[in-house]
């Protein structure tokens, strides 16, 4: 019975304590943020903002160039997304239901590529870029962006894509559909988690990248906000409060998104999988 019990309580414990060490200091930027100068820097730490302000935020958003770079960073992280999931999606069905020669290999490069660091190829990319002469603009971020992002997004979206039977795409196909409206209309909506996945990652790499930004765009009007983040404290010093309420606007969109990703996740999982 004790062995039984104890089985039951360490594993929740353990969950429990590495989401407290997870999530505490997200809390404690976020509450960094709200709190008064005073209370950030007292001596004895102040766990909650009772006196709550939005001051800091006043300041990060009155920033030289913040909208422009937000613009900047919206454009270039959803562009990379869009593209490289439709390439990705379509490159993961044609590896799932395809045999063709020289497919293992190609497999294997993705893999390889995925798992290559970028930083390393930073030098080798502005030197492309400056003889393309396109150095301060937002398409080579865009395309690098989604270069990133699509191995990780081919080879997720391909397992997806071979999990489902390839009875439900003939079915249709029997009943009449052509093999793009198969596509569109049976195995699409199964592959809603995967899309859904995937998009997530590639929005999260592209939001967070810093180098190759740094680099390539030295142009502050075609900067985005990572580059923006760390000149803030450069600019503001030892403001705490305005850089946690700077850090605090760029983490958002990002937790606005898991949000709305992981409720959505399961709803297309079986949506069309008993129709036709």
């Amino acid at each position: 019975m004790k062995r039984s019990l104890f089985g039951r309580i360490w594993p929740n414990a353990t969950a429990v304590i590495l989401f407290i060490g997870f999530v505490f200091p997200v809390y404690w930027m976020f509450a960094t943020a709200l709190k008064p100068t005073g209370d950030i820097i007292s001596e004895d730490p102040v766990w909650f903002p009772t006196d709550a302000t939005f001051q800091h935020f006043k300041t990060a958003v009155d920033a030289p160039n913040f909208w422009s770079l937000v613009a900047n960073s919206v454009t270039v992280t959803v562009c990379a997304v869009l593209l490289s999931m439709v390439l990705g999606l379509a490159s993961a069905f044609a590896l799932a239901r395809m045999r063709f020669k020289g497919r293992r290999s190609f497999i294997i490069g993705f893999m390889l590529a995925q798992m290559a660091p970028w930083e390393v190829m930073v030098i080798a990319v502005y030197m492309i870029v400056r003889d393309a002469d396109m150095l301060n603009s937002l398409v080579p971020l865009t395309l690098f962006y989604m270069v990133m992002i699509l191995p990780f997004t081919l080879l997720t979206l391909r397992g997806f894509v071979a999990a489902v039977p390839r009875e439900l795409e003939e079915s249709a196909m029997v009943d009449g559909c052509s093999r793009i409206q198969a596509f569109r209309k049976v195995i699409l909506p199964l592959l809603a988690p995967g899309l859904m996945s995937t998009s997530l990652f590639g929005f999260i790499t592209a939001w967070n990248e810093f180098p190759l930004v740094l680099v390539l765009n030295k142009d502050a009007d075609a900067q985005t906000l990572p580059v923006w983040l760390r000149g803030f404290r450069s600019v503001y010093g030892d403001d705490w409060g305005a850089i946690m309420a700077a850090s605090s606007l760029f983490a958002i969109p990002i937790l606005i998104l898991f949000v709305f990703l992981q409720r959505r996740a399961v709803s297309g999982l079986t949506d069309g999988a008993v129709k036709g």
